[in-house]
C-alpha cells in the first residue's frame, strides 16, 4: 500500500532498500509492483527488476518505462499474482534470484479510485477485485449464506459484532455500491459521527480479502520466495494489518529453525530441518515523520531476513 497524491509515496521505502541492498547486476523481484515505488528506487541502484501485479492498470502504466525497453530489460512485468511468480520466472529463464519485495494488500492507486470499489471515502461500484476479474464483491455478498458472510467478517476483519452485520447485509440485499454498504454496517453497529475509526473498515477489510484471496496469496507467495532465493538473497515483506504480519512472523521463524515453545519464559524449540532464512529482523514500522508525511504508512510493519544454502522446506 502506497500513498497517491502529488507524488508516489512508497512506504518504508529506505528500510525496504536497505533490507534489500540491492547491488548492480542484482536479480530482483517486486512481487507488488503498484506504482513502481520499490522498483524505481532498485533499478537505480542497477539491479534488474521482474515485477508482477494482477491489476491490468498497473501493468500497462509499467509499459511506458524505459527500463522495459533496454536490451535486454532491466524492468520485465509478469502481469500474474505474485503466488504464481516461480513459474512465471522459469518462464522467463530465471530459477534464482537476489531479493524479493513484497508490499501487501491494496495499493492507493486502487484505494484512490472509487471505481474500482475497495473504499467508502467516495461511493462507488461494490467491486473490490485487484486482478478486475473473478468474483466481485457484490457478487459475494448478495448470493452467499450469511454464515458464510458472517464468517469472513469475523476470520478476516476480525468483526466482534460479524454475525448482526451479516443479516443486516442479507436484509439489505442487494447491495450494488461502496456507499451502501458502509450505510448498512453502520446502521448494524451504531455510527457515531466523529469517532477515531469508521465501523465499516473491518468489513470492507474482510470482504477485500476474501474476494481476493489474499491471505491464501501470501502464504503460496512467502513459499514461492523461499524456493527462488538464492544463499545470501534477501526478502523484504511490508504488511498493513494484524492477520497478515502474523502470517509473515510464523513463516520467518519457522524458516530460521525457531518454533513458539508455548511459553516466553522458554527458549524457543529447534526444528529438525536446515535453517532456510537467517538474520530474521525485529518488526521495522515507520518513524513519526513518516507517518506525519504519510498517514497511511502509520499500521505498516517491514520483517526482513537472509536466504541460508539449505534447500526450500517446500515446492512452491
Amino acid at each position: 500500500m502506497s500513498a497517491v497524491g502529488a507524488a508516489h509515496i512508497p512506504v518504508l521505502l529506505d528500510e525496504v532498500v536497505a533490507a534489500l541492498n540491492p547491488q548492480p547486476g542484482d536479480v530482483i523481484v517486486d512481487a507488488t509492483f503498484g506504482a513502481g515505488g520499490y522498483t524505481r528506487r532498485l533499478l537505480a541502484a542497477g539491479a534488474t527488476v521482474h515485477a508482477f501485479d494482477r491489476d491490468p492498470d498497473a501493468i500497462a502504466a509499467g509499459t511506458l518505462w524505459p527500463e522495459t525497453r533496454e536490451d535486454p530489460p532491466r524492468l520485465v512485468l509478469h502481469p500474474r499474482r505474485f503466488s504464481e511468480m516461480v513459474a512465471s520466472l522459469a518462464e522467463a529463464g530465471v530459477a534464482r534470484v537476489d531479493g524479493v519485495v513484497m508490499d501487501i494488500g491494496v495499493s492507493s492507486m486502487q484505494l484512490d479510485q472509487p471505481q474500482r470499489g475497495f473504499a467508502f471515502a467516495a461511493d462507488g461500484p461494490l467491486d473490490m477485485r485487484m486482478g478486475q476479474d473473478g468474483e466481485s464483491a457484490a457478487d459475494f455478498l448478495n448470493t452467499a449464506a450469511e454464515g458464510a458472510i458472517a464468517d469472513v467478517l469475523y476470520q478476516y476483519g476480525e468483526e466482534r459484532q460479524s454475525r448482526r452485520v451479516a443479516r443486516a447485509i442479507v436484509a439489505a440485499r442487494p447491495l450494488t455500491t461502496t456507499g451502501q454498504l458502509a450505510a448498512v454496517v453502520r446502521r448494524a453497529l451504531g455510527h457515531k459521527p466523529g469517532a477515531p475509526k469508521d465501523p465499516a473498515t473491518r468489513s470492507f477489510q474482510a470482504i477485500r480479502i476474501h474476494v481476493n484471496a489474499e491471505l491464501d496469496e501470501l502464504h503460496a507467495g512467502l513459499a514461492a520466495a523461499e524456493t527462488l532465493l538464492g544463499e545470501g538473497g534477501r526478502l523484504a515483506v511490508v504488511s498493513f494489518h494484524s492477520l497478515e504480519d502474523r502470517i509473515v512472523k510464523q513463516f520467518l521463524r519457522e524458516a530460521s529453525g525457531a518454533t513458539a515453545t508455548g511459553s516466553r519464559h522458554l527458549p524457543a524449540a529447534r526444528a529438525a530441518f536446515a535453517p532456510t532464512f537467517a538474520t530474521v529482523s525485529k518488526a521495522i514500522r515507520p518513524s513519526d515523520h513518516e507517518v506525519s508525511a504519510n498517514p497511511r504508512s502509520r499500521s505498516a510493519t517491514l520483517r526482513a531476513a537472509v536466504r541460508t544454502a539449505a534447500p526450500a522446506r517446500r515446492a512452491a
